[in-house]
């Protein structure tokens, strides 16, 4: 009961998780029918479907989503001012110069701002000057054109779509429920975009992709992976990438994004030694976690490939977070809509299990 396991506290049109299945199916498309498939911008005008009375056709939320990346690019000044550390308190700092409105315009600002500022950031931690946004590319090819300073490859582009799409939303997680509360004020979509990018921080939620790469570092070649990682269980730590709350076999989008990695390795003279180790990684793990915890799904979850994904794109482990908060924006805004037009504030109760007051003598 303490972490809400069992209760209903929203029903929603936007994403069913089912755990049991290793299913994940976003506004009736199953994961696989959009990963690899859809462009990011597509999957927004899905889930954004509803949502706003004057939302555009296709190519129009693309034009605008463009012209909202060129108008975020001016927050992006603020940037050296910013005495933090985590470039995901960066970011936050960034997204609260937003507006705080409710309609199309500021959350389309909101989707387009984590891109901009995702590589600036990185950028920024490189040593490197920001670069201004292309209106006229794809959401995904204009996020790696400001990190790297040239157009992907259509290869490029489409892995980080794939990606975009396969995290852009996942039922009530602790985000989305984060950010549904805030929107349920009526406090505006940037509060509520604030308050599910501070639920991304922490490590339990959207914080561990990073530590995928350190992992695969540490263990270096393929016949390193078994002893490395029994040596990890006996110090009793958490192996990276493996093990969710909610599914209970296999994670889909562990495949959906492994499969982006190996259409992107075909293309690569690097990435398909980095993909072997890591399919080595993930075959001892699996096994040698079926053993040591039996009874345990502990199967590959969304981190692992995550990490291969991003890196092989040339994002700094630093900036994991950020960028999966570039594809999750679209799916806290979708939440958010629903949850003020469903015209209902989320207040649920506690149930008080302190002392109780001592009777007057």
């Amino acid at each position: 009961m303490g972490g809400l396991e069992g209760v209903v506290a929203a029903e929603t049109v936007l994403s069913d998780v089912d755990g049991l299945a290793g299913r994940l199916v976003i506004r009736g498309h199953e994961l696989g029918e959009l990963a690899g498939r859809w462009r990011f911008e597509e999957v927004v005008r899905l889930l954004l479907g509803g949502m706003f009375e004057d939302l555009p056709g296709a190519e129009e939320l693309a034009a605008r989503l463009g012209r909202a990346r060129a108008a975020a690019f001016g927050q992006v000044g603020a940037l050296p001012g910013l005495r933090l550390a985590d470039p995901v308190e960066r970011l936050r700092a960034l997204m609260a110069r937003l507006p705080d409105g409710d309609d199309l315009d500021t959350a389309l600002a909101l989707i387009a701002a984590p891109a901009v500022f995702t590589a600036a950031i990185a950028r920024a931690d490189a040593g490197e000057a920001p670069l201004a946004p292309d209106p006229a590319l794809g959401h995904a090819a204009d996020a790696l054109r400001m990190l790297k300073g040239a157009v992907p490859t259509e290869a490029q582009a489409r892995a980080l779509d794939a990606y975009l799409v396969t995290i852009v939303d996942h039922g009530l997680n602790a985000s989305t429920f984060a950010a549904r509360v805030t929107a349920s004020t009526l406090a505006g979509l940037a509060s509520a975009v604030i308050s599910g990018l501070s639920a991304l921080k922490g490590p339990l939620h959207g914080g561990a992709p990073g530590p995928v790469i350190a992992m695969l570092d540490d263990i270096g070649a393929p016949d390193g992976a078994e002893a490395w990682l029994e040596a990890a269980l006996d110090r009793g730590d958490r192996l990276m990438g493996f093990g969710h709350r909610i599914y209970k076999v296999r994670d889909p989008r562990a495949d959906a994004l492994k499969a982006a990695v190996q259409v992107l390795a075909k293309g690569s003279s690097e990435l398909p030694g980095r993909l072997a180790l890591a399919e080595s990684v993930e075959a001892a793990a699996v096994r040698i976690l079926a053993r040591r915890k039996p009874g345990r799904a502990l199967n590959t979850n969304v981190e692992f490939y995550t990490a291969i994904l991003l890196e092989a794109l040339g994002f700094p482990p630093s900036a994991f977070t950020c960028v999966f908060a570039m594809g999750r924006t679209a799916g806290w805004i979708a939440h958010a809509r629903e949850q003020v037009l469903s015209g209902r504030l989320i207040r649920p109760q506690s149930r008080y299990i302190g002392p109780e007051p001592k009777a007057a003598a």
